[in-house]
């Protein structure tokens, strides 16, 4: 069925008891195109029928749809003709693995952050009431989104304007009484019907406008119907904000979701109608275990199994995870933060051995990082293990909550630099530049597994905020030494030695570095040194300085943005030293969104591996 859908409307023609059929072949579509190129799963599997529901009652791209953090949307591009090119997912050149504005007017916002829907949605309503534009606007949250303050903070604005907007809560954690449960749907599709939301408007007017006691009795009925929802449904909170809440309904019954989507259309004022479902729904694996297959590589469907090579090298994050139990046990007041990503940040182990000191506080990043700094003020030693990306959320508490009083709290930032197939919204190619610019802010970023090691040690044993940025996946395969031995702050590292062109590498780039310097020597006669930098700030003045005098042709690469990276702190530190005469090309991530790729191609894409340092190097005269 899928190949004949062009467009939402082809989904309008057809009966709806063909839809769970229409409904089992996207499911199908999405497990196999995904075993192959990896993406998430669950997250879309739990939303097939609710999605199918949608377009058959809305009219898109008219109506708005908004998904948030989008890792939901594969069936909404399924629908809305990317049926042809759904095998290209998430590779280099093809689809996104999230809605983007600049691939589908379908898309009506880009996203791959969490908990922006509700926001976006109300901005595009307001538009379109400036605009005298038609049509209905939908935000679709979920997936821990709701434990953001930037989803209630658009909530508290949107009941306030009282503006026409629609918000879908799928909750595919919640669990709810059957008994419960099927009340409370059988509630909210009779009383969403518009002849009853008519006569309950009604009925207010006519109490109001009673003489005497109208507001007493208006303001009684209402908290009798706010107690009769309270008890049948966990929705008093959204009534609170002002929006009319019904639910809890089943999310994979796609009749009934299109009867009370038709009703709730009606209505001109917030609705949240809260829609339960099932991460993982109708792939066995996936439901078993959500949480392995939220973000997966590729698999074999049949057995749900990685195919991918059992590597015997352990991840940056494995070893972070290592690493922290080890310093734990000899420190008691060690403590570890992440917001909503245990498994990501490599601290389920430190979460089960250390259960009083491990702290997930959702997807609520500014509020982990100023929660941390508390901790701090008491002598704690909290670590913060958040996303590179995921961290610019909480910018500001990082400078005011934490920088401002030099208060010792350790960032450990995965997922640094180029992450891969996730693409712009997930490559974290900032935080150089934004964390080396705060004052009383140490930056390490560690060349290999032990380095990170060391690394961690160092800043645990600071007294002001220290910041560890380092790459998803797996290092070169340097064996962490025991005992871990902290480094000295603002030194750097000299690995190779020549005359004619210096180096300067941080990080995942040293291996690159490397790697140039031998072909340099073999090809081209180009003798290089090598420095692994270890600090952008504080960065090492006394050796940078000492080589750049005796080497003027000078590369700097890193896997940050240029403007205000670790290029941009090199050019600093000579301009301030007065280093004259030198040669300085920057290799780094030009003013520009990195795409989704593969790690590999996209470094060599944006010139930042072996082979641009060797081009560099050959071009000074």
């Amino acid at each position: 069925m899928l190949k004949h859908i062009m467009s939402p409307s082809d989904i309008k023609t057809l009966p709806r008891s063909e839809l769970p059929k229409l409904a089992r072949e996207v499911r199908r579509v999405i497990v196999d195109t995904v075993s192959k190129n990896g993406g998430h799963l669950s997250s879309n599997l739990g939303v097939v029928e609710l999605t199918i529901a949608l377009h058959y009652v809305f009219d898109c791209p008219k109506d708005k749809i908004i998904w948030d953090v989008g890792h939901q949307s594969y069936t909404h591009m399924l629908l809305t003709g990317r049926y042809d090119r759904f095998h290209t997912l998430r590779q280099l050149g093809g689809m996104s693995g999230f809605p983007r504005i600049s691939e589908s007017p379908y898309d009506a916002f880009s996203t791959g952050h969490s908990s922006t829907s509700i926001s976006a949605g109300l901005g595009i309503a307001c538009a379109n009431e400036i605009n005298q534009q038609a049509g209905k606007v939908v935000s679709v949250i979920g997936d821990g989104s709701m434990t953001a303050g930037l989803a209630y903070e658009a909530l508290n604005q949107a009941g306030a304007l009282k503006k026409d907007l629609i918000v879908i809560l799928n909750d595919n954690d919640m669990s709810i009484s059957p008994n419960v449960g099927a009340l409370s749907s059988l509630l909210s599709r009779t009383f969403s019907a518009k002849y009853l939301q008519d006569i309950r408007k009604e009925i207010g007017e006519l109490l109001r406008s009673l003489p005497g006691i109208g507001n007493d009795a208006y303001q009684f009925a209402k908290r009798a119907e706010e107690s009769f929802k309270a008890f049948v449904t966990p929705g008093i909170l959204f009534e609170a904000f002002n929006f009319d809440y019904f639910g809890p309904i089943k999310g994979h019954r796609i009749d009934r979701l299109i009867d009370i989507l038709n009703n709730i259309k009606m209505l001109d004022e917030p609705v949240l109608l809260h829609v339960t479902t099932t991460k993982g729904k109708g792939y066995a694996p996936a439901e078993k275990n959500p949480v392995y297959f939220h973000g997966i590589g590729s698999f074999d469907v049949n057995t749900g199994k990685s195919i991918a090579p059992k590597a015997s090298t352990p991840t940056y994050t494995e070893v972070f995870g290592d690493t922290m139990i080890d310093m734990a046990q000899k420190n008691e007041k060690i403590v570890a933060v992440t917001a909503a990503m245990p498994e990501g940040t490599g601290l389920v182990r430190f979460s089960g051995l250390f259960p009083d000191r491990f702290f997930d506080v959702g997807i609520a990043e500014p509020h982990g990082v100023t929660f941390a700094a508390g901790m701090a003020t008491q002598g704690l030693k909290p670590v913060v293990a958040i996303y590179s990306t995921f961290l610019q959320r909480a910018y500001d508490q990082i400078i005011h909550d934490v920088c401002l009083e030099n208060l010792p709290v350790v960032f450990a930032i995965d997922r640094g630099g180029i992450v891969g197939e996730d693409g712009p919204t997930h490559h974290g190619i900032f935080d150089l530049t934004y964390m080396r610019s705060i004052p009383n802010m140490v930056v390490m970023v560690p060349k290999d597994e032990n380095e990170l090691a060391r690394m961690l040690a160092t800043a645990v044993a600071q007294d002001c905020p220290c910041a560890i940025r380092y790459p998803r996946g797996k290092g070169p395969g340097t064996p962490v030494a025991h005992p871990v031995k902290p480094l000295p702050i603002g030194v750097a590292e000299q690995l190779k030695h020549g005359l004619d062109v210096l180096i300067l590498c941080i990080g995942a780039t040293v291996s690159e570095g490397l790697a140039a310097e031998k072909r340099l020597a073999q090809e081209f006669s180009i003798q290089a040194s090598v420095v692994n930098a270890r600090f952008v700030k504080p960065m090492d003045a006394d050796l940078i300085d000492r080589l750049a005098r005796k080497i003027p042709n000078i590369i700097t690469v890193e896997d940050n943005v240029l403007h205000g990276g670790f290029g941009s702190a090199v050019l600093e530190l000579l301009a301030d030293n007065g280093v004259s005469g030198c040669q300085v090309v920057r290799l780094g991530i030009n003013d520009t969104y990195v795409e989704h790729g593969p790690k590999e191609a996209l470094r060599a894409r944006y010139g930042i591996d072996a082979d641009a340092i060797v081009k560099a190097a050959t071009r000074f005269k």
